[in-house]
């Protein structure tokens, strides 16, 4: 997915993955509304971090391609070409995951 959108400062772009749903003995469809939200994303781009005091850049911990969790309510959402994503600051990110 090439994305037209450059986050600023210490924002971060995620495609939320969605988490399956196994019920055991037979299936059941939940509305969108009952489902917990996803809390694993995938890092699409990274804005180039906060400065300081002295206006110093600081660098991301997070890169493009890491598998991050994220707190449940953390962004803002946003549809890209029919892709819901989210704009959120590093520091919502909770962890990377490492594989």
């Amino acid at each position: 997915m090439s994305l037209n959108i450059r986050p600023l400062g210490d924002r971060v772009i995620v495609e939320p993955i969605e988490q399956e749903e196994t019920i055991a003995g037979g299936q059941l469809v939940l509305p969108e509304t009952a489902k917990e939200k996803p809390q694993q994303g995938a890092v699409l781009a990274v804005g180039p971090g906060r400065r300081d005091e002295d206006g110093e850049r600081i660098e991301m911990d997070v890169k493009a391609g890491d598998t991050v969790l994220f707190a449940k309510y953390a962004g803002t959402e946003m549809k890209l070409d029919g892709k819901k994503l989210l704009i959120m600051k590093e520091s919502d990110i909770l962890g990377i995951i490492e594989s």
